[in-house]
């Protein structure tokens, strides 16, 4: 059995079971399962599954390590947690989130006004709401709005203006008064792709003098009553506990320094998010270097000691790690359309009576491959396939010789591979890359998982079934986006091993997880490919599959994409029926018939139909 590294990214969100990739819940619900009845359903194309019970998984798993942090030192501050919306904002997971948390002291962070009015409306009354990034009057005043309707909202000012808006605004607004946290500018910074979001250059926060003057500013304005939070951020993602560690030390004494300074209602440190996701498949290649328990006592720990060495008491620790909430709750789906290498079978051999005596070679090379000599007859064959493109060029073979040196080639490394499918894969891993198979998925990587195209970010794939047979083919990934860089390439650092199918008899998904927190926020029409078709899959005990599928929503058809895009689609309907109608070759049947499959296939989505053909 080949695992594709479930141990590392998984934790027994999914498991390997009979040859399946399945749910490590109960009941045990194999994800093929699930797609195949999706399929029979019509739905076609790439698919977006997602699993609320991991939403609930994974805040219980945020709780627990801190509440059991805190008992283990005797901490007695509060731990409370905010879900950032710029993680995702999609309602099919922010409500579950929402339900999920209702016993808890959790609720939502908004960086806009679209996302404070999801935040006001959806958040539990007394459960947290902060509110981050610039801010105009307009978004102040919001969040003054939110605390008269009984919110408990905290307004983080990245810079003094804002500060000298919400002491304006509170001159108009009746109380109750939203709650004014200060975002300080650490020295310390994290590590990784966002560790610029730390530091002293960067782009939020304010510097020592600006948090004095601040405090002087709450003051002179009566509402030093209402300053109960400082906050820091140190990046996303943070992939070394040891930034943190400093940041709090730093954070810490601020904390401390400020309640001395007589701002007696201080009582929270928001340490911001960037508790990082395991991403990797593979050993020694991974995303970060402590556990969630580490993350939760070094947090207690640091600012205990602190709070003790200060004399102060000891703050209520409040984070926003969005990405470890969301990440694993969906699942991308994506159907293989074709293997490339499949076209070249001996049918499509095409040999002359007499042919080029290299031609010859590879085809005695084929016939005679075995065990001991594979590796040589192998690099025998990619030798005589450069010779014979070389001949091509200079004419001394013609097109059906080359096409049969392609397609003896193609036989000979299937054949090879197969016969070492029994050896450790690290044998055959050094010419696996120039002969890794292509898979065509359909699905575009710019849609459904951008920070893989815009930041390098791996996420985790592995094929849905057929996992009690090893896989032998290196694989390349491309999606049916019309771009290059529409690729998952083969690395042979980090090496994807697939099966070597037949599309034309089976069908063979590959899943990728991991992909909740951002990555559909992010994602682009590229090429005018618009979301999957999505759902929701929820435990059942009175279905006899053990589940149901909420929350279906389908993906935009091409015209709804293209209102998207603001073309007015009824002109574009009219330019369509009226070119048709003009059209000099058909006669009135046809153009009517010519006009409803137009019509049938602008209300279709715009991936790729094509389905397994019956043997």
């Amino acid at each position: 059995m080949f695992d594709y590294g479930i141990d590392f990214w998984s934790k027994g969100d999914f498991i390997i079971e009979d040859g399946k990739v399945k749910l490590g819940a109960n009941p045990k619900i194999a994800i093929i399962d699930i797609v195949n009845k999706a399929r029979e359903s019509g739905y076609k194309g790439p698919l977006l599954i997602r699993f609320p019970h991991l939403i609930q998984k994974q805040i219980d798993k945020l709780f627990n390590s801190f509440h059991s942090s805190i008992k283990q030192y005797k901490y007695k501050g509060k731990f409370r947690a905010v879900f950032p919306l710029k993680v995702n904002q999609f309602p099919n997971f922010i409500l579950p989130l929402v339900e999920a948390s209702m016993d808890k002291d959790y609720g939502l962070e908004a960086g806009s006004k679209a996302e404070l009015i999801i935040a006001m409306a959806y958040t539990n009354i007394k459960s947290p709401i902060t509110v981050n990034g610039f801010k105009d009057k307009e978004m102040i005043q919001l969040g003054f709005i939110a605390s008269n309707m009984g919110h408990n909202i905290t307004l983080t000012i990245e810079g003094l203006n804002e500060l000298e808006t919400i002491i304006e605004v509170a001159k108009d607004m009746n109380p109750p008064y939203p709650n004014i946290g200060l975002r300080i500018r650490l020295h310390s910074m994290g590590s990784g792709i966002w560790a610029k979001s730390g530091g002293i250059n960067s782009k939020f926060g304010l510097t020592s003098n600006e948090l004095l003057e601040a405090i002087n500013l709450l003051k002179d304005s009566n509402l030093i009553s209402q300053f109960t939070m400082i906050h820091f951020h140190i990046g996303s993602q943070i992939s070394d506990i040891s930034p943190l560690k400093k940041a709090l030390r730093e954070a810490g004494n601020i904390y401390a320094e400020l309640r001395k300074m007589g701002c007696e209602n201080l009582s929270i440190v928001n340490i911001g998010g960037g508790l990082a996701v395991e991403y990797t498949q593979h050993a020694g290649h991974n995303n970060k270097n402590y556990t969630l328990a580490e993350f939760s006592a070094d947090v207690v720990f640091g600012l205990k000691e602190i709070a003790k060495n200060k004399k102060e008491k000891e703050p209520d620790i409040f984070i926003e790690s969005g990405r470890f909430i969301a990440a694993s709750h969906a699942v991308l789906i994506a159907p293989v359309l074709e293997l490339f290498s499949q076209e070249y079978d001996e049918d499509s051999l095409r040999l002359k009576e007499k042919n080029p005596m290299l031609i010859e070679e590879l085809l005695d090379l084929y016939k005679n491959i075995n065990e001991r000599y594979a590796i040589e007859y192998l690099h025998d064959s990619l030798d005589h396939m450069e010779s014979l493109l070389t001949l091509f060029e200079l004419g001394y073979i013609d097109l059906q010789d080359r096409s049969n040196s392609e397609v003896l080639v193609h036989l000979i490394i299937k054949k090879v591979i197969d016969t070492l499918k029994h050896k450790n894969h690290n044998e055959i891993l050094r010419i696996q890359e120039q002969i890794q198979e292509r898979y065509l998925l359909n699905c575009s990587f710019f849609q459904s998982m951008p920070d893989y195209w815009g930041l390098g970010q791996n996420f985790p794939v592995m094929p849905l079934n057929k996992l009690n047979i090893r896989p032998t083919r290196s694989a390349s990934l491309w999606d049916i986006t019309c771009d290059s860089d529409g690729e998952i390439s083969f690395n042979k650092n980090m090496p994807l091993f697939l099966h070597d199918v037949d599309i034309k008899q089976e069908e063979y998904f590959l899943g990728f997880f991991l992909v909740g927190a951002y990555q559909e926020v992010l994602g682009m029409k590229h090429n005018l490919f618009t979301h999957p078709t999505e759902f929701s899959v929820i435990f059942d005990d009175e279905e006899d599959c053990g589940y149901i599928i909420e929350n279906l929503l389908e993906a935009q058809n091409i015209l709804d994409v293209l209102d998207d895009l603001d073309y007015d689609t009824k002109d574009i309907e009219r330019r369509l029926k009226q070119r048709i109608d003009e059209a000099q070759d058909l006669n009135d049947e046809s153009k009517k018939e010519v006009l409803g499959q137009l019509y049938i296939m602008l209300s279709e989505n715009g991936y790729l139909r094509t389905i397994r053909k019956n043997p």
